[in-house]
């Protein structure tokens, strides 16, 4: 499992998978998490604007991240 620190309150859930590397672009973040592909506390989400506490973790193609 990797691991982000988010440096504010919270992260949104699409600038959260760009910065983890799970993702490239900002387009690629928009169409994982509305085609459903993507999970956050293991349940699926399609909400890009979902906010991320730390303590949350979001998964994509099997990879896992933990929010800090």
């Amino acid at each position: 499992m990797n691991n982000i620190k988010i440096k504010e309150e919270y992260i949104k859930l699409g600038q959260a998978l760009k910065a983890s590397g799970l993702v490239n672009e900002g387009s690629d973040a928009k169409y994982a998490i509305t085609e459903g592909k993507v999970k956050v506390n293991g349940e699926v989400c399609t909400m890009r604007g979902k906010k991320l506490y730390p303590g949350d973790d979001f998964s994509y193609q099997g990879k896992t991240v933990h929010c800090e």
